[in-house]
Order: structure tokens, then sequence, then C-alpha cells
């Protein structure tokens, strides 16, 4: 093998954090490899927004956008008028994720710049936080097709994380409609599986007593504690 090659080849594990190289030491094998997969594809609001906010959009021309999202059952009403933008999100200078996104005009007009230049949902978090009564994300897996690969820098057919999210107002009108595609080796799926159990313990102690409530309370977080165990043990 050529001594160009191996050095090709060792500066693309030190890039990717697997070797680490010392000038007058050598090259060693990196202790802990970094976790590339740094985008939880959270099922919390705030968490899905402090992940993306300080993320870089850059925007992709488009010669005739829809001027409506195609909205499935569930997903609200069509509010009067939208603003649609699609781009490249960026992190680090690294692409990974495509956002075609349709903003409710009334919403985007309280401050266009910064949803031309930020992610548009951590903007909307800002602007509209008090116009925001639902919010849901679907999850499906996909393959990249050349337009996605070429924007991506992944491989054709490489399987990516296919997300649509909406937000609707008080009225039911989706004020956020997306469809976001995401590189599959930069995301990970996250879920307290105990969330709801614990939020609904935690509402039934404020109609008890205080001695009770905090009776509650300790059993919850032990039940919460011995669950994940039996779970690892039948795993």
């Amino acid at each position: 093998m050529a001594r160009v090659t191996v050095r090709q080849a060792v500066d693309i594990l030190c890039e990717e954090g697997l070797l680490e190289c010392h000038q007058g030491r050598g090259t060693f094998v990196s202790q802990k490899p970094p976790d590339k997969h740094w985008l939880k594809l959270a099922t919390e609001w705030d968490l899905m927004i402090a992940q993306i906010k300080d993320n870089v959009p850059r925007r992709i021309r488009v010669d005739n956008p829809p001027d409506f999202p195609e909205l499935q059952e569930g997903e609200g009403e069509l509010a009067e008028e939208y603003k649609f933008l699609r781009s490249v999100q960026f992190k680090e200078n690294a692409p990974y994720g495509i956002v075609s996104v349709h903003i409710a005009r009334h919403i985007f007009d309280r401050d266009q710049e910064a949803f031309l230049e930020h992610p548009a949902l951590s903007v909307l978090a800002e602007v509209a936080e008090g116009d925001i009564h639902d919010a849901h994300q679907t999850v499906v897996i996909g393959a990249a097709d050349p337009q996605t690969a070429d924007y991506l820098k992944i491989a054709l057919g490489a399987p990516t994380a296919q997300c649509r999210c909406v937000v609707k107002d008080s009225h039911g009108i989706a004020i956020y409609v997306a469809d976001i595609t995401y590189r599959s080796d930069v995301i990970k799926l996250h879920i307290d599986l105990l969330a709801n159990s614990r939020a609904k313990t935690r509402q039934r102690t404020v109609k008890a007593g205080p001695g009770e409530a905090v009776a509650r309370l300790h059993a919850a977080d032990d039940a919460a504690i011995r669950v994940p165990r039996r779970t690892r043990l039948s795993s």
C-alpha cells in the first residue's frame, strides 16, 4: 500500500475522532470515540428547540414553491396564507438535514429576518409562544434520493429519517408544517417510557395531604428505579 494512501486513511480516522495524533509522540487510538449521534429526536418541545437553535440554515432557492402544505388527518386547518422556506441545516459546517417548511404568513411577518437567518422552529418558539397550543412529530425511515444525497453528502440510497412536524394554534390552525430529512448517522431516538406515569402520579398527590403526598412520591420514584432493572434483566 502506498504511503500517501496510509496518510489519507489516518487523516480521515483523526477527523472522525477514532485516532489522536500527538506531535513527537505518535498516533494513538482514541480511548472513547465521539458520539456522532448528537441529534436526539426529542419527545419534549424544550429539548427539541435547545438542540437546533444555534444551528445554521443555508437557504435553497425554490422557483415555484407550493402555496399551501398538504395537511393530513388530524393536522388542523389551513391558514389564509403561508411563507414557504427550504434549507439545508448545518452544524459545525457539516450538513445534517433538509427542511421544507410552511409558516403561517401572520406568524412569519412578526420577524421575517429571524426566520430567514435561523432555524424556523426555534424562531417560532420565541415569536409565537402564546399561540402554540399543539405540536407533534412523526418519524419514518427512508432512503436518500439523488438530490438528498447531494445536499447531505451521503451515498445514494443511504438510510435517512424523514420527520413531519406540525404546530397548531388554539384555533386548530396549522401555523408550522415541516417535512425534514435527517442523515441517519447523526440522530438517535430517546423516549422516557415512564414520563406519563410519573406525571399522573404527581397530579394525584396534589389532592392528597402532605404526608400522603410525600409517601406517594417516594413510592413512584422507587418504582421508576426498579422498572428499568427488570427490563434489562428480561432483555
